[in-house]
């Protein structure tokens, strides 16, 4: 291979590797003598990687440990197990100082504009409390012109820098929350489902937002909801869990016109579809069942108990996150990595 060949370039090293990251929360009984009992297993050992001026989206149910991932990611949570390196650190055991420099660089967007921002504090208040944390990044005698330019480029009038949350509706108060999280410049912002609490048309709304910001600032985003639709729309990449698993992970084409884990394929046929004939010949996956608890997974397969293609196999061996075997000397969409014994290709939504 030339050494001018494009493809003899190396590929860039992540701006962020999560390898094995285990997240256990211990179940105890007993009042003055607690004895621990079990575990939930919110995260159960899943790997990522996030590159430069990239967004990852995240997806799954309710309780499937996005959260969890997100504030394991900014260190709210200690992880009980695995890595999390920011530019080939391992942050996951900093303390003092070296967590605090690394917490600068790495931001996060809470998924309710209502609880998130604190109704005593005024919006320049919220939005420069990061630069009392951070001196070094604004002056004090600075502060108040970085906030309002802040204002304004989430969208807001640097004059409202003197109101409180309560005189601002939902989307507005996203954006503070936005740009709170845009006060120190990160390389990284997590948003733990930042728009699921809005309406539709101010979803839109903040999506687009977030987007322009990501080319302004050069930001990489881990974007986590479990709404479909949005996360398609923002994505590069995405990344599909289950139970504290991830199921499948892949570009946005790979996961959306080129399903190959039945996970996926159920919660990619409930995605509304706008178009009535479009929407008649569209397939419809209805799983049986419910969850399983994260504290009692089930062996092998985590997704076994709701699968129509369980076989004993599933039961007996976990199945691990790489290319399945039969689209391995293919280059097609289909090649991504699938957590299936019996993976197979197949597009559930119609093309509008």
């Amino acid at each position: 291979m030339a050494p001018g060949d494009p493809a003899s370039v190396p590929a860039p090293e992540p701006l962020l590797e999560v390898r094995d990251l285990v997240k256990h929360f211990p179940l105890t009984q007993g009042v003055l003598f607690k004895k621990q009992v079990g575990a939930v297993k919110a995260v159960d050992g899943i790997s990522f990687d996030l590159h430069r001026g990239e967004t990852l989206g995240i997806v799954g149910e309710s309780g499937c440990g996005k959260s969890t991932v997100a504030r394991m990611l900014v260190g709210l949570e200690r992880p009980t197990a695995g890595q999390i390196r920011y530019r080939g650190q391992d942050i996951t055991r900093l303390s003092g100082r070296a967590l605090k420099a690394v917490r600068r660089n790495i931001q996060m967007v809470f998924q309710d504009p209502y609880t998130s921002l604190n109704p005593r504090m005024t919006v320049g208040d919220i939005i420069g409390e990061p630069y009392e944390i951070h001196p070094e990044v604004a002056p004090r005698g600075d502060r108040r012109r970085k906030v309002q330019e802040l204002l304004e480029v989430v969208g807001l009038n640097p004059e409202f820098i003197n109101r409180y949350p309560h005189q601002f509706s939902g989307g507005q108060r996203q954006r503070i929350g936005i740009a709170r999280g845009l006060a120190l410049r990160p390389e990284i912002i997590v948003a733990d489902e930042p728009v699921s609490a809005l309406d539709v048309s101010v979803q839109a709304q903040v999506v687009n937002l977030l987007a322009r910001l990501q080319s302004d600032f050069d930001i990489s985003y881990v974007f986590i909801a479990h709404d479909l639709s949005v996360v398609r729309h923002i994505s590069d990449r995405v990344a599909v869990m289950y139970l504290g698993r991830i199921a499948e992970t892949g570009t946005g084409e790979q996961i959306y016109d080129h399903p190959t884990h039945p996970y996926t394929q159920a919660l990619l046929s409930a995605v509304p579809v706008p178009d009535p004939e479009a929407r008649e010949h569209r397939e419809r996956i209805l799983l049986t069942g419910d969850v399983p608890s994260p504290a009692h997974p089930p062996s092998g397969c985590r997704f076994r108990t709701r699968c129509w293609k369980a076989q004993e196999l599933c039961a007996q061996v976990e199945p691990p996150l790489e290319v399945p075997t039969e689209f391995r000397e293919s280059t097609g969409p289909a090649h991504h990595p699938s957590a299936c014994h019996f993976a197979e290709e197949r597009r559930v939504v119609p093309d509008a």
